[in-house]
């Protein structure tokens, strides 16, 4: 069984051990109180920077502002033929800080599980991960690691680069939370006398409802070209509201 080691045992780095533990010997590194909490229970070894980034696998489950500082603790310690992971929401910045501070003898995946806890709280099967090379992974290398995605964890891997992810994500994500924030911001919202539509965007803010401040930053602030998308939904709103506003009211028809 290959090894695996976990930085970050945050909510998604919980949910990766869950459903990683039965495929690799896994180890994990975090301070935190609760990452003792959950260790403990669940029976996983926490170690130490050094012993946990000579794993086979290393999993950079924290935070995109940490990913280059924990990029940097490691790169004295990984070892020869290592491949190393980010589970980050955007993928340019991330991609450019590891290969900056990794060493050339390792090889670089990004990857984004294209869901969070609250999404994968009935199971995994079906959701979505993109893969992303950013460096020493070649062809043959990806389709293993998407095959085992794939058909272990059945999950719908597939295969991206970090510019093109990032486009996507900054309205798949950008928008979303952003909508979400404001309804969330509207509430109290009805419940009970609603559209299927209005149901949708209830679920939507509500998956999204539980994120960390941090990731929503993240999705915003960290993905290049978030702000222009944000600019041009402003624009269009601000569009909209003035041709709702220079319309004439008509006369209500009566019976």
């Amino acid at each position: 069984m290959r090894s695996m080691g976990v930085f970050g045992l945050g909510a998604f780095g919980q949910l990766l051990v869950r459903h990683l533990r039965p495929h690799f010997a896994l180890s994990a590194c975090d301070p935190a109180a609760h990452a003792h909490t959950f260790a403990t229970r669940e029976g996983l070894d926490l170690v130490p920077v050094e012993a946990c980034a000579r794993a086979d696998y290393v999993v950079l489950a924290v935070p995109v502002l940490q990913i280059g500082p924990v990029a940097r603790a490691i790169a004295p310690h990984v070892r020869p033929g290592a491949t190393i992971i980010d589970v980050a929401s955007v993928k340019l910045g991330p991609a450019q800080q590891m290969a900056a501070a990794l060493p050339a003898h390792v090889r670089i995946v990004g990857t984004h599980p294209l869901f969070g806890p609250q999404s994968a709280a009935q199971g995994i099967d079906g959701l979505k991960i993109a893969l992303c090379p950013v460096r020493g992974a070649g062809p043959g290398r990806l389709r293993r690691m998407q095959a085992f995605l794939q058909e272990q964890l059945h999950l719908d891997a597939f295969i991206s680069d970090a510019d093109s992810h990032d486009r996507d994500m900054a309205i798949v994500q950008g928008l979303t939370h952003l909508i979400a924030r404001v309804l969330d911001d509207m509430e109290p919202l009805p419940r009970r006398q609603t559209t299927l539509s209005f149901d949708y965007l209830l679920k939507a803010m509500e998956l999204v409802r539980g994120d960390s401040e941090e990731l929503f930053r993240a999705i915003e602030r960290e993905n290049p070209y978030a702000a222009q998308v944000r600019q041009r939904f402003f624009t269009l709103t601000e569009a909209l509201r003035a041709a709702l506003r220079e319309q004439p009211a008509k006369d209500t028809p009566h019976d």
